[in-house]
Order: C-alpha cells, then sequence, then structure tokens
C-alpha cells in the first residue's frame, strides 16, 4: 500500500468522539420512532440522474461508472433517494419517514469543510397543509432542546417570495432576471441601477431596503407590510407570521429570524424554507422546507412533501464530551468465564482484561488508570491486593 493517507475531506472516528455521536443518532431515531415515523434505508450508491434537481455547485457528488458504463454517485443528498422510493414502489399516502446515514459532497479544497457528512432527518409525504411543517420545526426545535443546545435561532424563508413579488413589477423579463440575480447576489450597483424606475411607486420603500430584508423577524416584517396589496402574497406572508407565532408559543426562547432576499435553497422547493443556528458557528444545526414539486422529478404527479435533516457532525460539535471514567479491568484465568461475565454484568463501565498474565494485567491497569478487579487472585499469591 503506497498511499496510507485519507481521501481529502474525510477522517476516522474513534473513541468518545464516535461514541458520543452514535448516541445523538440513537436518540434521534428514537424520537423519531416515538412520533411515529418509519424507517427508511436507502443506497450510498445511485444512479446520477437521481440527484439532477441539486445544485451542482454546493451538491457536487463523487461519480464513477457502473459496468454498464452508466454513471454512478456516491449520494450527495438523502431526501431525492426518498422521492425515488416513492416513485418507484407504489406506497399509499401519506407517510411519515424517518432516515440516517452519510452523503458526500465534493468540497473546494482548503474550505475546511468535510466530504463527508452525516444527516439524520425525517420526510413527511403526503400532506398539504401547515401542520406538517410545523412538526418538521417541532421535531428540529426539541431535538436541539434534547440535546442541551442553548441560544438556537430559527431562520424562515420562503422559496416563492421573490419570484412572486419580481412577477408583479413591471419590468421585461430579462430585466426581471437581472434584478433577482443582482438581489440574491448583493450586486448592489447594478441592483439599484435596474430598481430605478420604482423610486417613487408603492414598492419604493421595500424595494430599496430588499437587499438587507433579513434579520428580526418582526422588523422584517414591517418593512414587508409596506407593499401594496398583492394577492399571491398574502397566503406566503400570513404562513410565515402564522409559523413564527408558532415557535414563539412552543419555544419561546428559540430566536425567530426570516430572510426574504435569499433564493430558493433547491429548484424542487415550493414553499416555506427554514435552518436552525446556535450563536457559537455559522453552520447550521437542521435544514429543510417544504418541497411539493419534488416527486415531479421522477414522476409527473405532484406530491406534497416536506422534511428536515440534522447535521449530526454539528451536533457533535456542540456537545459537551464526558470525562473518561476510569474503566475496571477483569482480569481472569480462562476457565473463570462465566465468573468474569458475571463481574461484567455487576459491576459499571467495567470489561474483560484479556491478558495471559497478572503482571501485563496490572501494568494495563496502571497505563490506562483503571481499576484492577483479579478474580484469580494472582495478586494474593505475589503478596499484593
Amino acid at each position: 500500500m503506497k498511499n496510507k493517507n485519507l481521501p481529502s475531506g474525510t477522517r476516522d472516528e474513534f473513541g468518545t468522539e464516535a461514541e458520543v455521536k452514535e448516541t445523538i443518532q440513537n436518540k434521534l431515531f428514537k424520537t423519531f420512532r416515538q412520533r411515529g415515523f418509519r424507517k427508511l434505508t436507502t443506497p450510498v450508491l445511485e444512479y446520477s440522474d437521481v440527484f439532477q434537481p441539486l445544485s451542482a455547485e454546493n451538491y457536487r457528488p463523487y461519480q464513477l461508472l457502473d459496468e454498464q458504463g452508466e454513471p454512478l454517485v456516491l449520494r450527495p443528498d438523502l431526501t431525492l433517494p426518498v422521492a425515488r422510493v416513492m416513485s418507484t414502489t407504489g406506497i399509499e399516502l401519506p407517510v411519515k419517514w424517518y432516515y440516517g446515514g452519510d452523503v458526500f459532497r465534493v468540497k473546494k479544497q482548503l474550505s475546511g469543510s468535510y466530504n463527508q457528512l452525516t444527516q439524520a432527518g425525517i420526510e413527511i409525504v403526503g400532506y398539504k397543509g401547515l401542520k406538517a411543517d410545523w412538526e418538521c420545526l417541532e421535531v428540529a426545535l426539541a431535538g436541539c432542546q434534547d440535546m442541551a443546545i442553548k441560544n438556537v435561532t430559527i431562520e424562515l424563508s420562503h422559496a416563492k417570495f421573490v419570484d412572486t413579488l419580481i412577477e408583479q413589477l413591471a419590468l421585461p423579463e430579462p430585466t426581471k432576471e437581472s434584478l433577482k440575480q443582482a438581489l440574491f447576489d448583493k450586486d448592489l450597483s447594478k441592483y439599484n441601477q435596474l430598481s430605478e424606475p420604482f423610486e417613487r411607486t408603492p414598492y419604493s420603500r421595500f424595494i430599496s431596503e430588499w437587499p438587507w430584508l433579513f434579520g428580526d423577524f418582526d422588523k422584517v416584517m414591517a418593512v414587508a407590510a409596506t407593499l401594496p396589496e398583492i394577492k399571491p402574497l398574502q397566503p406566503i406572508i400570513a404562513n410565515l407570521k402564522a409559523t413564527a407565532a408558532f415557535i414563539h408559543q412552543l419555544f419561546p426562547k428559540a430566536n425567530v429570524t426570516l430572510d426574504l432576499s435569499i433564493p430558493s435553497p433547491q429548484s424542487y422547493y415550493t414553499g416555506m424554507a427554514f435552518r436552525g443556528f446556535t450563536d457559537k458557528s455559522a453552520g447550521y444545526l437542521f435544514s429543510g422546507g417544504r418541497y411539493d414539486d419534488l416527486l415531479t422529478n421522477f414522476q409527473n404527479v405532484k406530491t406534497s412533501a416536506v422534511g428536515v435533516a440534522f447535521d449530526v457532525d454539528a451536533l457533535v460539535e456542540r456537545t459537551n464530551f464526558p470525562d473518561d471514567t476510569p474503566t475496571a479491568l477483569i482480569f481472569f484465568n480462562a476457565d473463570q468465564w462465566a465468573q468474569a461475565e458475571a463481574t461484567l454484568a455487576e459491576v459499571p463501565n467495567s470489561t474483560l482484561c484479556l491478558t495471559d498474565n497478572f503482571e501485563a494485567a496490572q501494568q494495563l491497569a496502571a497505563s490506562t488508570n483503571s481499576r484492577l478487579i483479579d478474580l484469580t487472585k494472582a495478586g494474593e499469591k505475589n503478596g499484593t491486593n
């Protein structure tokens, strides 16, 4: 073996960190099951066409070919495989799934990000109303609460807000697209130039502040209230307000923000989107939203769907690892196996010592700061306890 190094962006996990990660995943899975979600497992390897809807910029996959020359990828996402399952199995709706596993995304070199990420999440398929969105938010925020993660900020947005508003503006189609891109890019020079026709119109205040319309929910909504009445925007704004009220009622300590100036997370998103952060890091703890166009990538019939996924690695980073407590080593002879197993069951935080002689057991106990339980009484024969 010439190259013993890990591939770029991957890492080994062991000891306390790996155990904490397993504990977090198991806790999440237990919560999902208690809420009536059923487990769905999909393969790590999928045909590349499954992930065609994803933005190539943020979801660059590892690619390879099967024996027929068909392009395969290591899955960069866990939501689209759920859509593939739903479109190919004929499962009766509605349904609630939960999943967990690793995804693989090729990040830019020296970006400081890992290419291998662990996710755990839920998908609710077949429910149209806000209740499904709210269950996702309940699961996400309660999950953070269970992990003792404080100072959670949840950012709300809506996939259709920007397009719906721009569609109302009296501009040629190419100019509308240019204005939207300038808004997303925060290209203020170009944005100001393109939005100049609206300086003395009912849109004036909103258009002038639009690139900065993110932050405190009430302050952003106060600016949105200056818009003239636009019928297609009313349900979007109403749902955002109702959702903020829902969060404040159930999780009064959560900080709710709103961003009305960002693009849809993915092309198939159709409704509200949300992300959870803490003040300790810019990386998100969870993200999700509504994507009623999800299954149209696999079939012609629209199917309502909403989901949320935890970044398990981010949860691990924000968890206080327990101190390594001394382990009790149980030293025994081969003919004492049953007694050793009984001791193992009785003594907390103990493990079988598999050394061949007592002296080696003593050395191991000393090197690991562990208590030595001697079932052979070899210590007494040597004049020690």
